[in-house]
């Protein structure tokens, strides 16, 4: 409701950036729903493994596309030092293409740490509210990994570079209309979850 009251000019969301992490992993095995006869026999699924080869992606983007990603080295995990230097290498690449800056991110540990909220004020980045647990309302899970999940399907990958590579590819190929639709639509989910009682969004 916040969002919806102070900010009745949504032009700001074109200066809007946003990012998050997610696992990829090098075998996607996707399990499908079989209709079968009372005598038929389905077909076997491969089972993804107990712990299986990943890498973990780092992305940040608005509406005119990814303005960096990178995949953090095997073993590493985010922390709030990481994080900053992580959001240090953003600016660099935002510097001199937009004086303001709204910055939306979740509520994970690393993202709301002193550390972090310091580097936020240091940058001069307006940070935009975020609900906890909401990823219905964060556009890096409800469009960007939703459409790369969908990407990465059955996929394998024999290396890191390999998959570094289709990564690449998935966000240089998008269109910039794709990306704006990701950021543009979150006043219209903003109000789905106002006018359900702050319940999430349920997904066609």
């Amino acid at each position: 409701m916040e969002l919806m009251t102070s900010h009745r000019n949504y032009e700001w969301l074109h200066n809007l950036i946003t990012g998050d992490e997610k696992w990829v992993l090098y075998v996607n095995h996707t399990r499908k729903r079989q209709w079968l006869g009372a005598e038929q026999t389905g077909v076997a699924t491969p089972k993804n493994d107990l712990q299986p080869k990943k890498i973990m992606l780092s992305v940040w983007w608005g509406v005119k596309g990814v303005i960096y990603w990178e995949v953090l080295p095997t073993g590493s995990t985010i922390t709030a030092d990481l994080y900053c230097q992580q959001l240090d290498r953003v600016a660099a690449k935002l510097q001199g293409k937009q004086d303001r800056i709204y910055f939306l991110h979740d509520n994970a540990r690393p993202h709301i740490a002193k550390l972090t909220r310091e580097k936020l004020l240091k940058l001069g980045w307006i940070t935009i509210p975020h609900p906890p647990y909401s990823p219905d309302l964060a556009p890096t899970d409800y469009h960007l990994f939703h459409s790369l999940s969908n990407h990465l399907r059955e996929k394998k990958f024999n290396d890191e570079n390999d998959l570094k590579t289709d990564i690449d590819n998935f966000f240089s190929y998008k269109s910039k209309d794709f990306y704006e639709r990701g950021i543009l639509s979150l006043p219209e989910r903003w109000r789905q979850v106002i006018d359900s009682d702050g319940q999430y969004i349920v997904e066609n």
